[in-house]
């Protein structure tokens, strides 16, 4: 138990001394879009043994991907990838835009949306690289979201015939139908204050021994929750701007994030009857040369 605590605290050190210039003052007041069922995703073929093949995913990540950075975030290497590995993740999303979706079971379906998220997420960056952050790519000019410009309401891939945005895809097909908070952990939006980008693709078999260990890196590193003081946390936005997900409530948050904490951080949630604070750091989760 000590051990983990000195660890969360030089986590939670680093963390505050490289980061705290880039946070944004106002990341909590943005509302963040609700979970509403499209339903047209709604079905599923629960005997299908089909497997969507995230070979090129996998790939991409294990060339791309910093997983020993002393931040404790995932970084992926943007400037270094090359023409031939940007055709490869292309090819890959040509591939799952091939998909019948609607034919696959469930887990097979929920490791789809969250790999595509992904993939399409990193190819957005990658064709508008340089960029300080993901908000900076402006595809959604006159629609309104989470926060102003930015990639996610663009309808960036077709699906069955049908144009999907990444916010569709989040809020209006993963949210929704699974109704499981852990997806927050798994959809990556290219950002510091982001989970980690997982250095395995997402599949029918590995997702919730993935999902779990998503959210144990996420709720265990400071930009994920911060002690401040025995009367102060601060918390990622997420939990704000998601409560609905996470208990529709402070108190539904902190009996949350306790079931992912580590043991010495789960005892000062348990007992937290102080303020909380929310922040969010849009910086690029670049891993620069």
């Amino acid at each position: 138990m000590e051990n983990s605590k000195m660890h969360h605290r030089f986590l939670q050190t680093v963390w505050i001394l490289t980061t705290a210039l880039a946070l944004s003052a106002a990341a909590s007041a943005w509302a963040a879009p609700r979970g509403e069922l499209w339903a047209r995703w709604s079905s599923n073929d629960p005997a299908s043994t089909a497997r969507v093949d995230h070979t090129l995913w996998h790939r991409f990540l294990q060339t791309y991907l910093v997983t020993d950075d002393p931040s404790g975030v995932n970084l992926v290497r943007y400037s270094q990838v090359t023409e031939a590995d940007r055709k490869e993740l292309n090819a890959y999303l040509d591939r799952l835009q091939q998909v019948k979706v609607t034919g696959l079971n469930r887990r097979e379906q929920k490791a789809y949306w969250i790999n595509l998220y992904n993939a399409l997420t990193v190819k957005v960056v990658l064709d508008h690289y340089p960029v300080k952050s993901i908000r900076d790519i402006n595809l959604s000019s006159g629609l309104r979201g989470l926060v102003s410009g930015g990639p996610w309401q663009a309808k960036l891939v077709k699906i069955e015939g049908e144009p999907v945005s990444l916010d569709d895809i989040e809020h209006r097909i993963l949210r929704p139908i699974w109704q499981d908070a852990r997806v927050h952990y798994a959809v990556n939006c290219a950002s510091i204050g982001c989970p980690n980008v997982q250095p395995e693709p997402f599949t029918a078999e590995n997702l919730d021994a993935s999902l779990d260990q998503a959210a144990r890196e996420y709720v265990n590193h400071p930009r994920g929750v911060s002690v401040i003081s025995k009367d102060k946390v601060t918390l990622s936005s997420i939990y704000e701007w998601f409560r609905e997900d996470f208990g529709g409530s402070e108190k539904g948050v902190l009996l949350h994030l306790q079931k992912y904490a580590n043991p010495s951080l789960a005892e000062v949630l348990a007992n937290f009857r102080g303020k909380i604070d929310y922040r969010y750091d849009w910086s690029l989760n670049d891993a620069r040369p």
